[in-house]
């Protein structure tokens, strides 16, 4: 297998959950969803440390709060079992009984104490969960767990995903061979405003459960957070992550002296899951990157960063080409961060449409054939700091409209 250098570690070609020691999977068609697999299973050999970033929306499926209650009691767990195709969310005093026996069965299959699995669910929201096919899938998907089985987990996690999100890196730390994994779903209902997707990334690195739950915090923030497709929250997102020390390392923290470079691939992992989601959005033909540069502070660049990247008027007229810079300052301007407008110059690729807040001259020809391809990255110098953010969008086009229109039928 050929591996792509990239920084200190390296990136496999081909990486899924199963890349690191000890870890197992299966994914499989249940019947919660007509034709495709809805049931998706990750197990590790031994108890690993957890961590995970849960929706801020108020409106939350039982998964949701139940996890999080759950790891911070027990900050360790040894399998995630996930549904597609229903939602659990808003399914009251039923769902929540639903959730707790996905995850009691879960366990009793595995022979694990409950405490020991997470669960998630993704699908529509307000319809019960069909208990009968959820649980004989489960039971199924514990028969049939394997090294080989990272692909069809990545496939079971989806809804109107285009197609699989995975990877795998690699590094060496305290002389051995450390690899993190990671499989990630999201194509509509996607804001930076925690995750809003389902991710899971799994490592065989010994991690300090406190040290491992700050990191995915901070990545979280740099990364699935500044994502956005259609400007909403869902009520079911999450990332979870396992790491079950089987690589044999000394635990790593912050204290650790290979902690950064640890740091580094696991952002890697976060960010690639965190682009494929953006560039998989429902309807969209294209990735849309906002770099932010020149700000007084990196929250000033993420929050205008997050406005440009969340406008439908910016979203529509890279769908069309239009090289319409007012818009892009506009959505600076309503993000509610400090700038001054009168000091902004704005690029679209390598061509600069505006100086100082003002219109240039620029080759219109030549800025639309740039918008017509893949990806695009819209670039704003602040000029009043240091600080830089990016953030990532796709464009928004008719087919999103049509698939969520009919996204119950």
């Amino acid at each position: 297998m050929s591996l792509i250098i990239q920084q200190t570690f390296t990136v496999l070609e081909k990486g899924t959950v199963t890349a690191p020691q000890g870890y197992k999977a299966a994914g499989l068609h249940a019947g919660i969803k007509k034709k495709r697999k809805d049931i998706a299973l990750i197990v590790s050999e031994v108890p690993a440390a957890a961590a995970g970033v849960f929706t801020t929306n108020l409106v939350r499926a039982a998964c949701v709060t139940q996890n999080e209650a759950q790891l911070k009691e027990v900050p360790y767990l040894q399998a995630i079992v996930i549904n597609s195709g229903n939602a659990n969310a808003c399914t009251g005093a039923q769902g929540e009984a639903d959730a707790l026996t996905m995850r009691n069965h879960t366990a009793q299959e595995l022979g694990l104490p409950e405490h020991g699995v997470a669960i998630a669910s993704t699908g529509v929201i307000g319809v019960q969960m069909p208990m009968v096919p959820l649980l004989a899938g489960i039971s199924q998907a514990t028969e049939e767990l394997s090294v080989a089985g990272g692909e069809d987990f990545a496939q079971a996690i989806l809804t109107t995903d285009t197609g699989s999100k995975e990877i795998a890196v690699q590094l060496t730390v305290d002389g051995r061979l450390v690899t993190l994994g990671g499989a990630a779903k999201g194509s509509g209902m996607i804001h930076p405003n925690m995750a809003t997707m389902l991710a899971f990334v799994t490592t065989d690195a010994a991690v300090e459960p406190a040290a491992l739950q700050t990191l995915l915090r901070r990545t979280t923030d740099q990364t699935y957070n500044r994502i956005t497709v259609d400007g909403d929250t869902s009520t079911n997102d999450m990332v979870l992550v396992m790491a079950n020390g089987l690589a044999g390392n000394a635990p790593l923290g912050e204290q650790h002296p290979q902690w950064e470079e640890f740091a580094a691939a696991f952002r890697y992992v976060s960010e690639k899951l965190a682009k494929d989601i953006a560039r998989d959005g429902e309807g969209a033909t294209k990735l849309i990157e906002v770099i932010v540069q020149g700000a007084a502070s990196e929250r000033i660049a993420s929050q205008i960063a997050k406005s440009i990247i969340g406008s439908s008027l910016v979203k529509t007229a890279v769908y069309g080409a239009d090289a319409n810079w007012g818009r892009i300052l506009a959505a600076a301007g309503y993000s509610g961060a400090p700038f001054d407008p009168a000091r902004v110059d704005i690029w679209l690729g390598s061509i600069q449409v505006a100086e100082g807040g003002m219109g240039l001259l620029f080759d219109e020809e030549a800025a639309k054939e740039y918008l017509l391809g893949d990806p695009v990255t819209i670039t704003v110098d602040l000029h009043q700091g240091d600080h830089a953010a990016t953030a990532y969008g796709c464009d928004l086009t008719y087919d999103y409209v049509r698939i969520n229109a009919s996204y119950r039928t």
